[in-house]
């Protein structure tokens, strides 16, 4: 079989360039080298779900080869990433590692050799790269598969970065990577983004993870020397497993048995195969990896699980902040720490991850991707520098308060509304219409809850920010209120009298000093003052 895609002389990555927005395609070297110098605007084959696996598999690839070659800087030439790159697989110097299609008893790039090659029993053939790829939903209706029947080679390149790096259990022998809390887990993501592009970050999550290296050995048991990093390489015939502390703390893995290979009028498709075993022995791991990105919970010392709600403002102010409003205590990942090279202006914080359900038939299934980017304002970011989060979890945890609170009251006069005005005993459904309107307060709180405490932080005068904000909150919770009217009782006097209880156990409850003193007095005294002009 002649070897084809060889991902380090062919231009079969495309992007588009910061300076025009003009097209391009690269080589993994030569995107290296554009990394290096941030040219690149973005990557035109990359599916939102897959942009962590994307940014993780380059710069945990581009820290092993550095590391092998013994240095700080990056490389400056094409050339010089294309010698570092073939260095990693010395067997094969003709590039086969590198190639999405190779003999199968070879290593292809992200799919290792097939003892004796044959692959003419495997389960499951797949004609589209995203077929290949680790989404599975619960509705075909909510994201089509296999419609990339015309995909490109990086679309391929995409899909098993995507596969082999952030799949979970899939069912029976279908086995996920050892980087997440188990096989219904999720691999999270969790960073500092630079202000930049793409480049700017690469350099500086290489950079911190080449600096850690000793310390991910030391704290879990990896190999300092000859562990495996390429996981595609060594042949797997899916009955044996590698010992986690054979690995490389860099290293990059695969978790399914799968081969691309090409057809006889030219194009690829996907061969794949359950596996009796997994990939890694980790199992008892619990996802704490030493991965540059995940969040380990500081007191079940396993990988961050997400699900449906995805990074809520609750979530993400504890992963950013720390406690005292939430049980759980994350250890912040390598990633999210700050540096002075970062800047002040434009840095945010990156949250990802596909969060995971439990099984349908025999699949486990995906609820759906989550991203958050949180601003970091001037002070925040110093803050977060110097390690004095304890203002910020205060700020936080009363703004989560006080939009419960709000919530709680919405939800009160929301449910005396539905219940034609009677404030006690409601049935199951007023309940359920209560929690629908609600969460639209919610959500909408969530949108600018980080906005808003960026302003708080950054004013000169705090207590009247604050106020200003718990103003808006209830301003917007009355309109819920009142737009719920339209769903409400519609019927003459009983419309009438279901509305009127609802607004006064609403503004009733806002003005109880056990809720919110602050607001309560502003708004006991707002109605004083109104009364005496």
């Amino acid at each position: 079989m002649t070897l084809r895609y060889n991902l380090l002389d062919e231009p079969l990555i495309r992007i588009r360039l910061v300076a025009d927005g003009q097209p391009r395609s690269f080589s993994l070297p030569g995107l290296f080298v554009a990394l290096g110098q941030d040219a690149i605007r973005d990557f035109p084959a990359l599916r939102p779900h897959q942009r962590h696996p994307w940014h993780a598999f380059l710069v945990q690839l581009a820290a092993i080869a550095l590391h092998r070659a013994g240095r700080s800087e990056l490389f400056a030439s094409e050339a010089a990433w294309k010698q570092a790159l073939l260095d990693l697989t010395p067997e094969h110097p003709d590039g086969a590692a590198w190639c999405l299609i190779a003999p199968h008893d070879r290593p292809a790039f992200m799919q290792a050799p097939v003892p004796g090659g044959q692959i003419d029993d495997w389960k499951n053939t797949l004609r589209a790269a995203d077929e290949l790829d680790m989404l599975v939903t619960s509705k075909n209706h909510d994201l089509k598969a296999a419609r990339m029947r015309l995909g490109e080679a990086d679309d391929w390149v995409m899909a098993l970065i995507s596969l082999q790096t952030q799949e979970g259990y899939g069912g029976l022998n279908k086995w996920g990577i050892s980087r997440m809390a188990g096989g219904f887990g999720c691999r999270i993501a969790l960073g500092a983004v630079p202000n930049g592009n793409a480049g700017r970050r690469w350099r500086r999550d290489l950079s911190i993870l080449k600096g850690a290296r000793d310390s991910i050995i030391e704290i879990f048991g990896l190999r300092a020397v000859g562990g495996h990093e390429l996981l595609w390489l060594p042949p797997w015939d899916g009955t044996t497993s590698l010992a986690f502390s054979s690995l490389d703390p860099f290293y990059i893995e695969t978790c399914r048995l799968v081969r691309l290979v090409l057809s006889g009028t030219g194009e690829l498709f996907a061969r794949t195969d359950p596996s009796k075993k997994s990939r890694i022995c980790g199992h008892l791991l619990k996802g704490a990896t030493g991965d540059a990105w995940t969040p380990i919970n500081a007191v079940s010392g396993e990988a961050l699980r997400i699900r449906a709600k995805g990074f809520d403002y609750e979530l993400a102010s504890a992963l950013l902040f720390g406690r005292p409003y939430r049980k759980e205590q994350y250890r912040q990942p390598l990633a999210m720490t700050l540096h002075e090279s970062d800047g002040e202006i434009g840095v945010f914080a990156l949250m990802q991850a596909i969060s995971r359900g439990g099984p349908i038939g025999n699949k486990s299934v995906t609820e759906g991707y989550h991203e958050r980017r949180v601003p970091l304002s001037r002070t925040v970011r110093r803050l977060l520098l110097r390690k004095q989060t304890d203002v910020l979890a205060k700020v936080a945890g009363e703004r989560i308060n006080a939009i419960a609170e709000v919530r709680r009251v919405l939800w009160t006069a929301i449910g005396t509304l539905f219940n034609k005005g009677a404030e006690k005993d409601f049935a199951d459904g007023v309940k359920e219409k209560a929690n629908q309107w609600a969460r639209r307060f919610e959500q909408a709180e969530d949108a600018r809850f980080f906005i808003a405490l960026n302003e708080e932080i950054e004013s000169e005068e705090p207590d009247n920010e604050r106020l200003q904000w718990l103003l808006s909150i209830a301003d917007a919770a009355e309109a819920v209120l009142r737009h719920a009217f339209t769903a409400g009782p519609q019927c003459g006097e009983q419309r009438y009298r279901a509305q009127a209880a609802a607004l006064a156990r609403f503004h009733g409850g806002l003005r109880n000093p056990k809720t919110l003193p602050v607001l309560a007095n502003h708004l006991r005294q707002r109605s004083i003052d109104k009364e005496l002009s």
